[in-house]
Formats: C-alpha cells, sequence, structure tokens
C-alpha cells in the first residue's frame, strides 16, 4: 500500500502516475534504445579488459538502486512524479537529492552506461554521451526556470548548497 500523505490518504496518484511515466520514458530511453542498437549482443570487452564488463555491471545495478530511490522520494517526499506534466507539490531535497540536483538523470545515464560496457558497445555509450547532453539542456532551458518559479526562494537555497552533476561526498540540505 502507498504510504499516506500528511492528511493519512494514500499517495495513490503520483505512485500510479509514476509507474505509468517510468514504464514509458526511462523504459525507452534504459532498455528500448539499446537494444535497437545493440539486441544486447555481448561483444568482445572495451578496451580488451573483461573488468570493465563488471564495471559496466556495477554501475546498472547502482543506478537501478538510486533510480527507484529517486522515483520513491518524488512520490513519497515531494507528492508528485517525475514527468513533467504532474510535477511535485513540494521541492524534493532528502536522500541522493541532498548531494546533487539531477540523481534522476544521473541514475538513467548510469543504467545507460553501464549497458554500453557490459555489452562492449560503442555504440550505447555514444547513445549515453547524447542523452546526458540532452538532460543537461532539458534541465538548463526548461527544468531549472520551472523550478525557480514553483519554489522560489526555498530552491535557489538548495541550488547554492547543491551541485547540479558532480555528486559532493557529504549530503547538503540548503537551509530554509
Amino acid at each position: 500500500m502507498a504510504r499516506p500523505d500528511d492528511h493519512g490518504r494514500p499517495a495513490w496518484g503520483p505512485l500510479i502516475g509514476t509507474l505509468v511515466f517510468v514504464s514509458v520514458m526511462p523504459a525507452s530511453v534504459v532498455l528500448l534504445v539499446p537494444y535497437l542498437l545493440t539486441g544486447w549482443q555481448v561483444q568482445p570487452a572495451l578496451l580488451g579488459l573483461p573488468l570493465v564488463r563488471w564495471l559496466g555491471v556495477a554501475l546498472g545495478l547502482a543506478g537501478s538502486v538510486f533510480f527507484v530511490d529517486f522515483c520513491a522520494r518524488f512520490v513519497f517526499e515531494g507528492r508528485g512524479t517525475p514527468a513533467p506534466i504532474a510535477p511535485t507539490e513540494r521541492l524534493v531535497v532528502g536522500g541522493p537529492f541532498g548531494r546533487v540536483r539531477n540523481p534522476g538523470y544521473l541514475s538513467v545515464l548510469a543504467m545507460v552506461i553501464g549497458q554500453g560496457l557490459f555489452c562492449g558497445s560503442t555504440m550505447v555509450l555514444a547513445y549515453a554521451a547524447v542523452l546526458a547532453a540532452g538532460f543537461h539542456a532539458f534541465v538548463v532551458f526548461h527544468e531549472e526556470p520551472t523550478l525557480r518559479r514553483q519554489f522560489g526562494a526555498q530552491y535557489e537555497a538548495y541550488c547554492r548548497a547543491v551541485p547540479r552533476w558532480v555528486p559532493r561526498w557529504r549530503a547538503d540540505r540548503p537551509r530554509h
């Protein structure tokens, strides 16, 4: 059962919305496109190093764990979804959001890069680079201005305390 909101009601709307969004957008980006690029055929290890495959597995698993946490925080902390059409009611700053402002995008990139390393696919790695550029443009030109309008000074303080892309070792929470 979904964890209740502040009024004791289950957060079913955000939970269902997040599940629908994830099954369409991130699933396409993380699963469908890499499959179309590689058929998930494993090629010789990149740089001729089998250890690179294990790095891919580790990145993919870590990205998956952080992505699940990212989604759960949008539902339960933010009372919304990662989908731009159903945003959160509250600014999400807990968990990995205390170390980096965009853990969802970084999680997706980790999963895609992990597949590229595991499969030995430079095509998937090139796709990850294109994704990273697209994510950056979306964040800078759409997401951040939208969050500034929605959360104002709270978001500005968060931006000063937490970096956009490179995680800090120590989690910071903005003072409100």
